[in-house]
């Protein structure tokens, strides 16, 4: 059992291209358009049809006790051509930061999500050594035209996926596969992009009349558990070394400090006039964070007779609270889990999984001040497409109807008590259990 420290606010987290359907002109719908790129042939094209439906989620959220949403802005939708921006788009936006503050729910917006403009996508996307420039544009639009009602930014999400799945898996668009030379490239333009995006978001919002330790930036990074298959074996401690460097510390490091290390290339020395110099570019340490891997030469696995979701990635609660002392140790900075989830499609464990993550989050006794659930209704999960469900809320696609499942309550019953006593663990966690056996 446990009880909610103060200053931990609970909320949920989704993203733009995953739930609001309707958009053609993401670099995610045209992927989407090719045979065999997503697992069960959907597309982002129906999403949730958050779009048309802002008002009755957020109500749904409200209803549900949820007190701070993290949500994504659709760049495609905001300058669908280069340099042409959309009204419309941004009057949507500030409508719906307008919703949350009248429900009372704190928002934090993330201006990327691994969705691109399709005219930014052809230029190569942040392959393109001026990508830094032309996302820079964009976000310097958005953040003059919704800085009054917003103060906290995610700038990039999972740079390391964005650039791992499509660059050298090639499982996610552009599609390519073991391009170490762009995937250096990509990586750099990337953490260009969030220092300048940084500092450009301070300067809007302090020029705007606000306070500038009022006004909180930092990025999300997927950060994963490599741990080394045996111990005893020195390849695989080294192998543990190098998958850690060049899958999160690396980015990390060049992201949130400036200072580029392989496999990132040497970041741009100027954003048009921004100068990209070592400093402290975060104001929290943003966690996303799922599993651990069991790695061997350099081949991240499954440590035998471990708990799995229905995706078969492992259930490590201890994980979390690894991974955010790690970088509290290092960046010494408040802490936001950006996201924790998982894949439960018959919502069998998920109760029990909150539970046991938010409890060694509690029991840390570190400095996390947020914890966003992935996510609050089931969506377009990338590659996976609509087969992966990660919701508090289940969707039935083809009638858009939602329905909070059980976790759901859970997760509701948990911000109204402020943690959990022994009723509501009987209640929803102690007659659940973990999958042991690989979907």
């Amino acid at each position: 059992m446990f009880k909610l420290p103060e200053n931990l606010l609970l909320g949920v987290a989704t993203a733009a291209t995953q739930i609001e359907g309707g958009d053609t002109n993401n670099s995610w719908y045209e992927w989407a358009t090719i045979p065999g790129h997503i697992k069960d042939g959907t597309s982002p094209l129906r999403g949730n049809d958050h779009y048309n439906r802002v008002e009755q989620d957020i109500a749904l959220m409200a209803s549900m006790n949820i007190q701070i949403y993290r949500f994504g802005i659709e760049w495609s939708r905001i300058e669908p051509e280069e340099g042409v921006f959309d009204e419309k788009a941004i009057a949507h936006y500030r409508h719906e930061l307008e919703i949350l503050k009248r429900y009372k729910i704190k928002p934090l917006v993330t201006l990327h999500h691994f969705s691109n403009p399709v005219w930014f996508e052809k230029q190569g996307a942040f392959e393109n050594p001026l990508s830094p420039m032309k996302f820079l544009t964009f976000v310097s639009y958005t953040v003059n035209a919704l800085a009054d009602l917003v103060d906290e930014w995610i700038t990039i999400n999972e740079p390391n996926i964005y650039t791992v799945n499509g660059y050298f898996f090639g499982t996610w668009p552009p599609g390519r596969k073991n391009d170490f030379r762009a995937l250096k490239k990509v990586y750099a333009n990337l953490a260009a992009s969030h220092i300048a995006s940084y500092l450009e978001i301070h300067r809007i919002r302090q020029e705007r009349g606000f306070l500038p330790l009022s006004t909180k930036v930092g990025f999300a990074n997927h950060l994963h558990v490599f741990s080394p298959l045996y111990k005893w074996n020195p390849l695989h401690r080294f192998s543990v070394k190098c998958m850690d460097t060049a899958f999160q510390d690396a980015i990390t490091r060049a992201a949130m400090t400036g200072i580029s290390r392989f496999p990132v290339k040497a970041l741009p020395k100027k954003v048009g006039n921004i100068s990209i110099v070592p400093g402290r570019y975060y104001d929290f340490i943003g966690i996303n964070y799922y599993s651990r891997g069991a790695v061997s030469f350099l081949k991240d696995g499954l440590y035998p007779g471990v708990p799995l979701n229905d995706l078969n990635w492992e259930i490590y609660a201890s994980g979390i609270t690894e991974m955010a002392k790690r970088m509290y140790d290092e960046y010494l900075a408040p802490i936001y889990i950006t996201e924790n989830g998982t894949c439960d499609n018959t919502d069998s464990f998920r109760s029990r999984y909150i539970y046991d993550h938010l409890k060694q989050i509690v029991d840390s006794g570190l400095p996390i001040e947020r914890y966003y659930h992935w996510t609050f209704m089931d969506n377009f999960e990338w590659a996976e497409g609509e087969s992966a469900c990660f919701g508090l809320v289940k969707v039935a696609y083809e009638t858009q109807e939602r329905t909070v499942r059980a976790s759901g309550e859970f997760y509701s019953k948990i911000i109204e008590k402020k943690g959990v006593d022994q009723a509501l663990f009987n209640e929803y966690v102690a007659h659940t259990s973990y999958n042991f056996e690989k979907r």
